[in-house]
Formats: C-alpha cells, sequence, structure tokens
C-alpha cells in the first residue's frame, strides 16, 4: 500500500517523517514523503539550523504527484507537524483530490501541538486550522493527552474525562480516536496507557497499559512513530484491537531498547533507537492485552 506522508523531517535523530517513514516502509508500504519542515535536529535540543519549507513546496509536490498520475493509488494519507497553517490547508485540499479518486482512502491526523512536559510549541493559528480543518476530515486521530485536552477544551485528570473528550472528538468526524500517551492524575505507579476507540455502527473503547520508561519529554518523535505503526496495522487488520495490542507492543519495544541504551550522563537528548531494533515493527517481543472499558 502507498502512504502519502505529510509532515517534518530532521537530518539528525528521529522526528516527524524520520520518525515515521522507516517504521511504515519496514511493515510493508510505500511511502511518499513530502517535509513540511527541515530542521537539522529536532526542536527539544534548544537549537537547531534549518526552516520551514511552506505551503508553497507541499502544494508543487502534491500537483506533481498528481501530473505523473499516481495519487489514483495513494491507499492512506498522514499528517503531521505543519509548519504553518497554510499547510494545512495544502493537507486539507489534498485528502479531498485523493479522495476524489478513492473515496475510502484513510487520512490519519496526528494533531502535532504540544505535551504536557514544553505545552504548545506551535503557533494558534495552526491549532486552529488542526481543530477546524483536519481533523474534521480525519478518518483517525492520535493526539496525546495534551493535545486531546487542547481539541476539546477539557480538563483531563482521570479515565472518566478522557473518554468524555474521545466522544467529543468523535463528533468533530473521526471514526477512530487513539490516545497516544494517557496517565491519569492521582496515578501512584510508573505507567502509561494507551486508549482506542472506533465509533462506526456502535462504539468500542480499549485501553492498554504499559509501564513507563523514564525517558520524560527528552525523546522526541514517539509520537510520530506510534501513529505511522498505528496507521499501518490498521490498514492491515482493520481491526482496532490488534491494531492497539500491536502497535503497543512495537512502540514499547523501540522505547524500552531506546532507554536502555540512552548515554546516562549527556548534555543530548536520547534519540529512539529505530534502525537498530527495526524488528520490534515486524516481530515485537512483548505484548500487552488490550481491556475493553465499554
Amino acid at each position: 500500500m502507498a502512504v502519502l506522508s505529510i509532515q517534518s523531517h530532521v537530518v539528525y535523530g528521529y522526528a516527524g517523517n524520520a520518525a515515521a517513514v522507516f517504521p511504515l516502509q519496514r511493515l510493508g508500504h510505500a511511502v511518499w514523503a513530502i517535509n513540511t519542515v527541515e530542521f537539522s535536529n529536532h526542536t527539544g535540543y534548544g537549537a537547531w539550523r534549518g526552516k520551514v519549507l511552506g505551503a508553497e513546496l507541499a502544494g508543487e509536490l502534491v500537483t506533481g504527484l498528481e501530473e505523473r498520475g499516481v495519487l489514483k493509488d495513494c491507499n492512506a494519507v498522514l499528517s503531521g507537524y505543519l509548519g504553518d497553517a497554510a499547510t494545512g490547508r495544502i493537507i486539507t485540499d489534498t485528502v479531498k483530490k485523493v479522495r476524489g479518486f478513492s473515496p475510502g482512502v484513510l487520512y490519519a491526523c496526528d494533531p502535532v501541538m504540544g505535551d504536557t512536559e514544553r505545552g504548545f510549541y506551535v503557533k494558534s493559528e495552526i491549532t486552529q486550522i488542526i481543530k477546524n480543518e483536519l481533523v474534521p476530515l480525519a478518518d483517525i486521530v492520535c493526539p496525546n493527552q495534551f493535545e486531546l485536552q487542547a481539541l476539546t477544551g477539557t480538563a483531563i485528570e482521570n479515565l472518566s474525562d478522557a473518554l468524555k473528550a474521545v466522544n467529543i472528538v468523535h463528533e468533530m468526524g473521526p471514526s477512530v480516536v487513539l490516545v497516544t500517551s494517557f496517565k491519569e492524575k492521582q496515578e501512584s505507579n510508573p505507567v502509561l496507557s494507551m486508549i482506542a476507540s472506533v465509533r462506526k455502527d456502535i462504539q468500542q473503547i480499549y485501553k492498554i497499559t504499559t509501564p513507563e520508561l523514564p525517558l520524560g519529554g527528552d525523546i522526541a518523535g514517539t509520537g510520530d512513530m506510534t501513529t505511522a505503526v498505528f496507521l499501518s496495522r490498521y490498514l492491515e487488520t482493520g481491526n482496532i484491537v490488534k491494531t492497539l495490542e500491536l502497535c503497543t507492543a512495537s512502540v514499547f519495544g523501540i522505547l524500552e531498547a531506546s532507554y536502555r541504551t540512552a548515554p546516562k550522563r549527556d548534555a543530548n537528548p536520547a534519540e529512539l533507537k529505530i534502525i537498530e531494533n527495526q524488528e520490534q515493527f515486524v516481530s515485537p517481543v512483548h505484548f500487552f492485552k488490550a481491556e475493553k472499558i465499554n
């Protein structure tokens, strides 16, 4: 299957397309990558070089694909970090254009806006275009807990709050919602959960919990990788439980290996060890069982 992935890219390390393209390829997909920014490294280092590539270039590249007559062969569109709001409109137009050839094409939106550790790291106009245009167009949306709060305007302190917010996102349009990282405020054990909800004829909601590795906010690209693996497995199985379990096992395997080999006294953030542990995408060594919660 062919996936058109429109998001950021870094030369060194893993974030945006640098974290999403290889997992998709390793799982058997052709990936057409359009980069919204080109940075030397992710912004968690505190300094970087490069620039936002802008909507004009993204639009030209999509037009080139259309002129080659290949958009009809696209099976899914994936979007992540935008760089600027105008690029969001290019993504809107692109999804509509691809669906003009194949109405069933899936669009997965990673609504990259911020995280609990750093707060918002995009401009307010990007937040608005994600909320008002991209999420309503998406079949699958994959926010972290901070982004789920931002999309819905709700404070999320416990599972009940999270489920209410997930339902608000469903009402915005997507049939599948994956909360890529969730932690209850009063949870004392070092655990993290993912929540997956699919609303079609009936709604099914599942939660899966793993140990929380002490990587903190220093490691980038986890959400980008998670969304890519989730999309791949959903394209493969069409089953929310299998998708959630396979995705969680792969992501935890990569994170565990990344933590195990992370420098202990290095001023730089830890990086995902995607290439060195690529078998975790195909045959993960861990298994976590999804728990039905509705």
